[in-house]
């Protein structure tokens, strides 16, 4: 079974290859020429959450970064990276952060089972659930509390976007660069808007502005 599966994928590879070449025989040729997307995407890394389909983007025209849960954290060497080369060498003009309704880090950040080295990951997720644990221990039911947390968690994250010295210095060299955070419903396929958004440190508290 295990052998059929490996094989699809290859064949499903050559479909796609064809199906793209069927439209535009230079489509490959294209793509090889470079990128230059005008959207960095911050998303969660399940498996249901494809981020150019949701979007109806083309490859090309979103530079991708995934994690569990779509965490921005400062240390991440990785993120930080990805985040560096699309701002400064790609130029991006946005950066979403989206989340998911439904997002198994998040009902893992909501319990205490052990996972594994996940668990060190996961606790990032539960300081965001500190900072709001009022709002969220008023909500009674369950499923509303969980999906609060996955609303909160992405305003998190967009904030902790703003703070980098990345998005800061790019703001302060006059970059464009507007961050956004979406969270996206897999029951709907439809994408909620959460209005947090930043296009310069002035909307940050004065504390987290650097001084260039």
């Amino acid at each position: 079974m295990e052998n059929i599966l490996y094989k699809q994928l290859l064949d499903n590879n050559k479909i796609w290859v064809q199906s793209k070449l069927d439209l535009d025989q230079n489509y490959f040729k294209k793509l090889a020429n470079g990128q230059q997307p005008p959207v960095l995407w911050i998303g969660c890394a399940d498996s249901r959450v494809p981020a150019n389909e949701i979007i109806g983007a083309q490859p090309g025209e979103v530079f991708v970064h995934r994690n569990i849960a779509n965490m921005v954290i400062h240390s991440d060497m990785n993120m930080l990276s990805v985040l560096d080369y699309a701002v400064n060498a790609l130029k991006v003009k946005h950066v979403i952060v989206c989340g998911h309704y439904g997002c198994g880090g998040i009902a893992a950040a909501m319990g205490n089972q052990h996972i594994g080295i996940i668990d060190n990951w996961i606790r990032h997720i539960k300081d965001v659930y500190r900072f709001h644990q009022d709002e969220l221990d008023a909500i009674i039911d369950e499923k509303d509390r969980f999906n609060r947390y996955v609303e909160l968690n992405v305003v998190e994250q967009v904030f902790d976007l703003a703070k980098t010295s990345i998005v800061q210095n790019a703001w302060e060299n006059k970059h464009e660069l507007n961050i956004h955070g979406w969270v996206y419903g897999i029951d709907s396929g439809l994408i909620k808007d959460l209005n947090v958004n930043f296009k310069n440190n002035d909307e940050l508290d004065e504390v987290y502005q650097l001084k260039f």
